[in-house]
């Protein structure tokens, strides 16, 4: 009798103009995540991914999808629209890292209020925000997810392969480390 095993792989590769990428496309490491602005885990997830992309400089390149878990958290579609706002004008990264700083303010003021302080024209943030001028984004992220498995935050996708570890530095540096030294 034989097994066929499965892995979970990414549906929708890393493409300009659909993910927000930090690094150069051609690193020969990409390392996808699917997250949740409101998610604590995503949260605590956030300085893990910063410190692995400062330890693999160069040979790394980290896209973000967003993947509102809108049924537990509230206000989770509306600070990844948001991002999507701020990157309408050019500050998707600064309105990022303001976003998981600071996860317990996510309700439209608290928004609002970054794209001020991140100094972006904010009658036209609020309006569009409020519009949803960004929701099919958001949206495509989301769908893009489901098609690739994502059931919850944060998921990791090292080199289009699912990273099922621990959210550590040791461990998802050595994920992506590995990724590298296989692809040369």
């Amino acid at each position: 009798m034989s097994m066929s095993g499965w892995e979970a792989v990414l549906a929708v590769p890393v493409t300009p103009g659909f993910d927000h990428v930090r690094g150069s496309l051609e690193a020969p490491v990409s390392l996808v995540e699917y997250g949740d602005y409101e998610c604590p885990f995503c949260g605590r997830a956030y300085p893990v991914v910063e410190q692995v992309r400062e330890a693999a400089g160069d040979a790394l390149m980290f896209a973000y999808r967003h993947f509102p878990l809108t049924t537990v958290h509230p206000h989770a579609l509306p600070a990844a629209e948001a991002a999507e706002c701020a990157d309408a004008r050019g500050a998707f990264w600064p309105m990022h890292d303001l976003l998981f700083l600071d996860q317990q303010h996510l309700d439209v003021p608290a928004l609002v209020g970054r794209a001020a302080a991140l100094g972006l024209d904010v009658p036209r943030f609020k309006g569009d925000l409020l519009d949803h001028a960004y929701l099919d984004r958001v949206q495509e992220h989301f769908l893009s997810g489901v098609r690739s498995g994502v059931a919850g935050t944060p998921t990791f996708f090292v080199n289009g392969i699912r990273y099922d570890g621990p959210h550590d530095v040791p461990n998802l540096l050595a994920a992506v480390e590995q990724a590298a030294h296989v692809r040369t």
